[in-house]
């Protein structure tokens, strides 16, 4: 019996030591598989982020990026809490004003490509524009990606930058794109969010990191989420320096006083588009929601620019003086 009893904590020593193993290495794995800064392969010819020709020929082929190339924009560059080296892209507006909108770029991409919405901004609101590369992207350093966490905060030390270069009577407006829009609702709900900051969009946002890395799990990986995503979140507090869980719009938009406007389009396999109609059912400031009918992720503005262009006009009339 005795020889049985040892026989059988030995099997569940074993077990346990396999099965941590496998927890570390797997959360590794991930961590390097989407966390780590540099080419993510396993995004290549993901069905969930085909769009329609007319929308790729607007992304790559776009009025709007020989409008970005003629520009003489101000390179501006600061020092992150935690030492990092960021850079971003000031257009001061043709004609002089207190308005300034900060446009953040989705994952994997940069600044100028949020030259999209900046040409908007610029000719047809006349606002200054302002566009970040966030940490890990672009021009800024960092070998992590921030999924809007510690992104939030870089957006606030952003802000109190521009305010200091451009007046303290400066009224901002947030415009962010799939993880930049995360990170606009990530910021909205902290207590240092500068005063200045009169409204905010939304398009394509997640409600929180694990909540986009479950769905993305089962959906890729035919993995439930749980232990593996989870162990992955502890290496990317160890590495990165913040959990999955933590990393919340949801929370964050709880407790905002900020107006939010959330869009999303309806045939988002990538982001779903129910994160944005929890986020708006969620959001404690007033708000609004806009659907778009057969946009993918990001596609919304392509699938209906005019409609997209006049809801934001409508939107920020009422949120900006």
């Amino acid at each position: 019996m005795n020889r049985v009893k040892r026989n059988w904590k030995k099997y569940l020593l074993i077990v346990v030591i396999v099965f941590v193993a496998f927890q570390v290495i797997g959360g590794i794995f991930f961590y390097d598989l989407a966390i780590k800064r540099g080419p993510k392969d396993f995004l290549q010819n993901n069905a969930d982020l085909e769009v329609a020709d007319e929308t790729m020929d607007l992304y790559v082929k776009g009025d709007w990026i020989d409008w970005v190339n003629d520009q003489d924009f101000e390179e501006l560059t600061m020092e992150s809490r935690d030492g990092l080296k960021l850079t971003g892209y000031f257009l001061p507006a043709a004609t002089p004003t207190d308005k300034l909108v900060i446009l953040t770029h989705g994952y994997l991409g940069n600044a100028k490509q949020m030259g999209l919405f900046g040409i908007f901004y610029y000719q047809e609101l006349g606002y200054n524009i302002f566009m970040p590369d966030a940490r890990g992207h672009g021009k800024s350093e960092g070998d992590y990606y921030g999924f809007g966490w510690p992104d939030r905060l870089d957006l606030i030390d952003w802000t109190n930058t521009l305010v200091g270069k451009l007046g303290q009577k400066t009224e901002v407006v947030y415009h962010g794109l799939s993880m930049g829009a995360a990170t606009v609702l990530m910021a909205s709900g902290e207590e240092e969010l500068p005063t200045q900051v009169k409204a905010i969009v939304a398009d394509s946002p997640y409600g929180s990191v694990y909540q986009l890395f479950a769905y993305q799990m089962k959906r890729m990986f035919h993995l439930p989420a749980f232990p593996l995503l989870d162990s992955t979140s502890l290496v990317t507090k160890l590495r990165a320096g913040y959990l999955f869980t933590e990393a919340s719009a949801l929370k964050a938009v709880r407790k905002t006083d900020v107006p939010i406007l959330y869009i999303h389009g309806k045939a988002d396999t990538f982001v779903p588009y129910r994160n944005a109609i929890e986020l708006y059912d969620n959001t404690s400031s007033s708000s609004e929601l806009f659907l778009v009918d057969g946009a993918n992720h990001g596609e919304s503005y392509a699938k209906q620019p005019e409609e997209y262009k006049q809801k934001v006009k409508q939107f920020l009339m009422h949120t900006v003086k």
